[in-house]
């Protein structure tokens, strides 16, 4: 046996000095132990620092051209042969694999609780699978750490340790964690097992940003066989790891405002760094989202980079297809997901997808509505096969998704490219993998859960891009940014959120237990931290960034950093001073803009509905926008029914009544002997009718009908009182047309609710409402003001005398009647006037944006006349004034 010897690298010295310091004592301490030098094997903390070692220690004369093999654990695990495969069922290791028997154990185990999953919180199964899998994770990893001969007493710890937990009453997530030692103690067997049987002829270690458990396990298994060992620690005492830090660093802190000025700042220290020629240059992603902000900002600059760090795969655009596809396949699914799908299917061509939007849109213009209807028919062809409902095994739901996938050509696709080759991997789509059959084909769901499933695969994953050619800035994580022969470091996020003490992770492994276990803790997670934080202290040049607040919170500088500038005050070396960030600022003058005049004489419509004659009356400039340039605004495709869309219904219910009850009593006059109809179940039959003809879903609309059950018997008693006074049913929704000599060459055009006659032949136009009656009662007491019914009024003509009214039919005590008083005087105003108007528009007067009123805080256009940056009134009548320069 001997014992595991320690030499303590300089920590005062830059990183080709600590690399070139470490080769000499490697060599001096194998020349004074005769050992051959080639074998050795020196492992590294993590695999970017292979090429830096092998390089250095190739140029050390002590090694006399023979270095040491130079490997991290998990390449030198790689090379001495293939991991070893687990027996189905058992943890294995991979996420996705470990999830899925997880799975079936967490059930099995709520079951014995006496639970079932109806029983837990919705949302709370996949959680406590994911915590179960996270548990069964780390003290697989402890486990691994220890020599084999170890291992059987350290379960046998664990278990007894995790089983008194258990046995007390409710406690689910100590059962949990028991469960996943048992789970783990069944067979644990892993690729780093080999390193315990490899025979170097000496073992060096080079220890950097903290211990490794499983190196220090393989040390003492080699100490206790008698195999040479060194471990040379480049970092300070854990105790005081800023002491001895003598930082050769140019070290620049800088302050942004909030996080978009922190990205532009790191952005900007990499650009300088660039144009300084310090390269490569380092950007460390302590806080991944600011640092993809940053990342866009460099490609955008032209920059090429090499990330490490990647991102989420189930944020890339091949996952995002996949998600589109079931979600669009789910039984419900509105027409905003079938077009999000439809948006990445390789077969819907961009026309015929943007006339089934437009369609689904109730657009007035839908260019295609042919391939409109095709393209719907062959999506829901092409869906069918994942739509059937029923729930089947994990296996049969990824070979129907591979079979629509490759049905499209789409797995063609996702194979040549990058992402898109990592999604088909991690789902099995390109093949199973060892483990993976029994466990697949063990666990069934249905849609949702497969989509849920799918959803949480793809998070577990990392996806990492290739790096750009000739990249020499590289994206990386604090934890492999040391040791590194780095130009420049920047370093954005050095706050007290993401350089400090984190908040701690829901686990089932806590603190207390992990200590005692020999499981990393958090206070081991933060040492490293800090040593980490440390050893970038022998970079030629380091720029540390914060920012001030974000969304309203402060952000605070970090722990770490403030130690370390204590460390510097004590030992009487200059402080670094906080100061702003040199960000790139121009001031720009106001521009305010004038209101838009446009003049289209020769493009006005030819017809003119009553929405676009009160937007020419509201403000010309929306007329343009919506008549001339025939802009609208997109309707959105809610899924839940809105209140709008029980507007439509009951104008069409009260359509198919009042059509009904004409029909039958032209069909049975009221002097033959049939008896007279059921009103009240006429009404109910309409509503039906309506609801199968608009295809909404009964049970969302079950609050509107318990209104309309409300508002039945009230309508029927109106209707009563009005057939009373000697009014009744002409027709509904039924088109009219208007020409007159005032507006030609215009006509008007127009759908009307409905048309009542009575006494003396007298029409009635009444247009139903399902809004505020006191918005209709303000429409109305200015007669002259209300474009609607003094339209429609207008449409009809003057050759029979006329009435109009609104009808309220959403109110308390509806139906309400809101009459408009002298209307076919309103009617002859409005010809009279619009014919003036659009005399003056063909003559090529300005169309313009009038800015004032109620009707532009809700203006839909807006944006695009720019109301928000007019110049002031007053400049405006100065330009305005005759003899003003231009």
């Amino acid at each position: 046996m001997s014992e595991v010897e320690i030499l303590h690298l300089p920590t005062d010295v830059d990183v080709p000095s600590l690399w070139s310091t470490a080769a000499a004592r490697a060599a001096a301490w194998l020349r004074g132990r005769a050992l051959p030098a080639r074998d050795a094997t020196l492992l590294l903390p993590f695999a970017a620092l292979v090429p830096v070692a092998r390089e250095t220690f190739a140029a050390e004369p002590g090694f006399g051209g023979w270095p040491p093999r130079i490997e991290t654990p998990l390449t030198l695990a790689a090379a001495l042969g293939p991991p070893p495969e687990a027996a189905p069922g058992r943890v294995s290791g991979e996420p996705l694999v470990d999830r899925l028997a997880a799975t079936a154990r967490v059930r099995r185990l709520l079951g014995a609780t006496g639970l079932d999953e109806g029983a837990v919180v919705p949302g709370e199964l996949p959680w406590l699978t994911a915590q179960f899998v996270d548990a069964a994770q780390r003290l697989r990893a402890a486990a691994l750490a220890l020599a084999p001969a170890r291992r059987a007493g350290w379960w046998a710890a664990a278990a007894a340790r995790t089983a008194a937990a258990a046995a007390g009453p409710a406690q689910l997530e100590a059962r949990l964690l028991s469960e996943a030692v048992n789970w783990c103690a069944e067979g644990v067997a892993g690729a780093t097992d080999r390193l315990f049987r490899h025979r170097p002829a000496a073992w060096i270690v080079v220890e950097m940003g903290g211990a490794d458990a499983l190196v220090a396990g393989l040390l003492d298994a080699a100490a206790a066989a008698g195999v040479p060992a060194l471990r040379l620690v480049a970092d300070p005492p854990s105790a005081a790891p800023f002491a001895a830090t003598a930082c050769p660093a140019r070290v620049r802190r800088w302050i942004a405002e909030d996080a978009e000025d922190e990205a532009r700042a790191a952005a900007a220290a990499v650009v300088d760094a660039l144009a300084a020629e310090r390269t490569p240059v380092a950007l460390v992603a302590l806080d991944r989202a600011l640092v993809r902000r940053t990342r866009a900002l460099l490609e955008r600059a032209g920059v090429p980079l090499h990330d490490e760090t990647g991102w989420q795969l189930s944020t890339t655009r091949a996952a995002a297809e996949l998600r589109a596809l079931l979600r669009a396949a789910r039984a419900g699914s509105g027409g905003d997901a079938w077009l999000d799908w439809l948006a990445t299917w390789p077969r819907a061509e961009p026309a015929a997808r943007a006339s089934l939007e437009a369609l689904w849109r109730g657009s007035r213009r839908v260019r295609d509505a042919a391939a409109a209807t095709r393209l719907a028919r062959a999506a829901g062809a092409h869906l069918a096969p994942l739509a059937e409902p029923g729930r089947r095994s994990l296996n049969a739901w990824l070979q129907r998704l591979a079979g629509r996938l490759q049905a499209d050509g789409s797995a063609e696709r996702l194979r040549s490219d990058a992402a898109g080759a990592q999604v088909l991997a991690a789902l099995r789509l390109d093949g199973a993998g060892p483990g993976w059959g029994p466990a697949a084909d063990a666990l069934h769901l249905d849609l949702a859960e497969f989509d849920a499933w799918l959803a949480a695969a793809l998070e577990a994953r990392t996806f990492v891009p290739p790096a750009d050619a000739g990249a020499v800035v590289v994206v990386t994580p604090l934890a492999r940014a040391i040791g590194r022969p780095f130009g420049a470091v920047v370093l954005p996020g050095a706050d007290h959120r993401h350089l400090g003490d984190a908040a701690p992770a829901a686990s089932l492994v806590g603190d207390a237990l992990a200590a005692e276990l020999g499981v990393p803790t958090r206070g081991e997670a933060r040492l490293r931290q800090r040593l980490a934080l440390a050893q970038l202290m022998r970079v030629p040049a380091l720029t540390l960034l914060r920012r001030l607040q974000d969304e309203g919170e402060g952000f605070d500088d970090s722990p770490d950093l403030q130690w370390l500038l204590l460390e510097r005050a004590r030992a009487g070396l200059p402080a670094w001073p906080d100061e702003p960030a040199p960000l790139p600022r121009r001031l720009m003058p106001a521009a305010p803009v004038a209101p838009p005049r446009p003049s289209a004489s020769a493009a006005l419509p030819h017809t003119l509905s009553a929405t676009q004659v009160e937007a020419l009356r509201d403000c010309p400039y929306r007329f343009f926008a919506r008549a001339v340039l025939r802009l609208e605004e997109p309707a959105e495709l809610e899924q839940a029914l809105a209140k709008r869309d029980y507007g439509e219904w009951l104008h069409l219910v009260l359509q198919h009544f009042h059509a009904g009850r004409a029909a039958a009593e032209a069909a049975a006059p009221h002097e033959a002997a049939a008896p007279p109809p059921d009103d009240a179940a006429r009404l109910q039959q309409a509503a039906e009718h309506a609801t199968r003809e608009l295809r909404l879903d009964a049970a969302e609309l079950l609050p509107f009908r318990a209104s309309f059950e409300a508002f039945a018997p009230a309508y029927l008693r109106w209707l009563a009182r009005h057939e009373a006074a000697g009014w009744h049913w002409l027709g509904g929704e039924t088109e009219h047309r208007f020409a007159a000599a005032a507006l030609a060459p215009t006509t008007l055009r127009g759908r009307l609710d409905r048309i009542d006659q009575g006494p003396g032949g007298t029409r009635r136009v009444i247009d139903y409402k399902t809004g505020s009656k006191r918005a209709l009662e303000r429409k109305v007491k200015e007669p002259l003001e209300d474009t609607q019914l003094a339209f429609y009024a207008a449409l009809l003509g003057d050759a029979t005398p006329l009435e109009a009214c609104y009808l309220a039919l959403d109110e308390r005590d509806a139906p309400i009647e809101i009459a408009h008083p002298a209307v076919q005087r309103s009617a002859a105003a409005l010809v009279a006037g619009l014919g003036d108007e659009l005399r003056r528009l063909r003559a090529g007067a300005a169309m313009l944006a009038l800015g004032e009123g109620e009707v532009c805080l809700h203006c839909e256009m807006r944006g695009l006349c720019r109301r928000d940056h007019w110049r002031p009134p007053a400049q405006q009548a100065a330009e305005a004034a005759p003899g003003h320069a231009a």
